[in-house]
Order: structure tokens, then sequence, then C-alpha cells
């Protein structure tokens, strides 16, 4: 038996197999859940072919967090399928090339606007697609990377995770009621298709390699995977509006 036995997950972000929702998804299903996967645009025919590396028939649909359509459709089709849902991985995330590198001031504000409605409020947007569905309670988890501090080339998103770390709290408050979970794993640096877009990525490479007390790998994703899992499961049912560290310690020292 699995942790996830019975659990019907849905799980965003998933663009290839080194992808940080990739790897929650593969321990999801090894752990008994049952999963879709969502994609969009460009992406979406990455997204499709991935899932055909995961174990069984794994469904893929369309859910453009910019599209208002998409959420009602996607709601839709999880209810004749399923019926319920009981998870939710947001792993869902852009910004414009002028949000990213060394000039934090020349981002205009179209492209700020884009860099946080993709990154911070696509949490609410999935909320209202699968929240309604929710009927026995339920998790909702996010990726984060830790917005407590300013870091170096990651401007305007780092202003987009320190609105969706304010928007967890704000979901938890809303949902608690509804016995709806919603947490954030901070997750240290993985060599993503993501992270290879961030300008002078290596240098949080360099970083965390020489002060996470645990040691890290920006290679293993695996610490993540399960972080989400164990979320997205009953095992910590008085747990919500939390930001969860998986980063080897590093949040917690100084120079």
């Amino acid at each position: 038996m699995g942790i996830l036995d019975g659990k019907q997950l849905l799980i965003t972000g998933v663009l290839t197999d080194a992808s940080l929702a990739y790897g929650v998804a593969e321990l999801a299903i090894a752990e008994g859940a049952e999963v879709i996967l969502t994609g969009a645009g460009r992406g979406l025919n990455l997204t499709r072919r991935v899932a055909r590396k995961l174990p069984g028939e794994v469904e893929v649909l369309e859910f453009d967090v910019t599209v208002a359509d998409h959420v009602g459709e996607l709601r839709d089709h999880l209810a004749q399928r399923w019926g319920r849902v009981d998870g939710a991985l947001h792993a869902i995330g852009f910004a414009p090339p002028s949000c990213l590198g060394e000039d934090f001031l020349d981002a205009p504000w179209n492209d700020v606007a884009t860099a946080i409605e993709i990154s911070t409020y696509s949490l609410k947007t999935l909320v209202d697609a699968v929240a309604p569905l929710m009927t026995n309670g339920g998790s909702i988890v996010g990726l984060d990377f830790d917005a407590g501090v300013a870091w170096p080339a990651y401007n305007w998103m780092g202003v987009a995770k320190a609105g969706l770390e304010s928007l967890n709290r704000y979901l938890a408050r809303e949902l608690g009621e509804r016995g709806i979970r919603v947490n954030l794993i901070a997750a240290g640096p993985i060599r993503t298709m993501a992270a290879k877009s961030i300008p002078g990525f290596a240098a949080f490479e360099d970083a965390w390699s020489t002060r996470a007390p645990l040691g890290w790998d920006v290679g293993d994703a695996a610490g993540v995977a399960r972080s989400c899992v164990a979320l997205l499961s009953d095992w910590l049912p008085q747990t919500t509006g939390e930001i969860i560290h998986v980063d080897g310690g590093y949040h917690a020292v100084g120079a």
C-alpha cells in the first residue's frame, strides 16, 4: 500500500522528465495515486510526450491559466472523469526576459503583469478549477523559491514568488473550513528547463553546494518530490498556509 492509495491528483507543470512536477507525478503514481497532467500552449505537446514515460496511460489536458474558459472546461472534465479531486500540484511559472537578469528597473509593467498573472495569480486560478471538486477536503501544493530575500538576477520572479507566498496564506485561510489545505514547498535550485531560463543560475548552484548544512545536489529532485507527496497525502492533516523549505537547510544559515 502507498500513502496516496485511492487519491486522484491533478499535476501541472510537467514539461520534461527533469521537471520537478514530473518527479512528483512519478512518485505519486508509485504511491497509489491516479494522476492527470495539464499543459499549455507550445508546451502542451512536450507534456503529452513526456507523459508516455510515466507508468500506465496518463491523460493530459490543456490548461492555460491566462484563458478564462479553460477553468470551467478543466473542472467539467475532471467532474466527468473522476467526480472528485483529492489534490493538485501547482508548478506554473513564467516571466518575460526583461523581468530577469541584471537590471531590475528595466522591466515594463506589461511584462511584470504577465509574470504575476502566470506565476502568482495562477494558484488562485487552479483553486477555481479544483476546489469545487474537493468534496471530501483536499490538498493543494505549490512549488516556491524562497522569497524572504532578494536574489541576484531573479528580480520580478522573486516579487511574484513573494506574492505567491502571501496568496498561499490567504487561500489557506479561505479554504480551511472546507477541509482544503494549501501549502508551498520552497525548493532549493534544481537544474530544470525553468532554471535554465534564469541568467546566472550557476551562482545559485555554487552557493547551495557550499552553504547548505545537509549539502545540495542540483541534479537530485527526489527530496522535493517526497515532500510534495507527503503534503498531498493524509499524513499532514493539520498543516496549511505553510512554506516548507526543502533546500538542504540553506535558508537557516547566514554567510
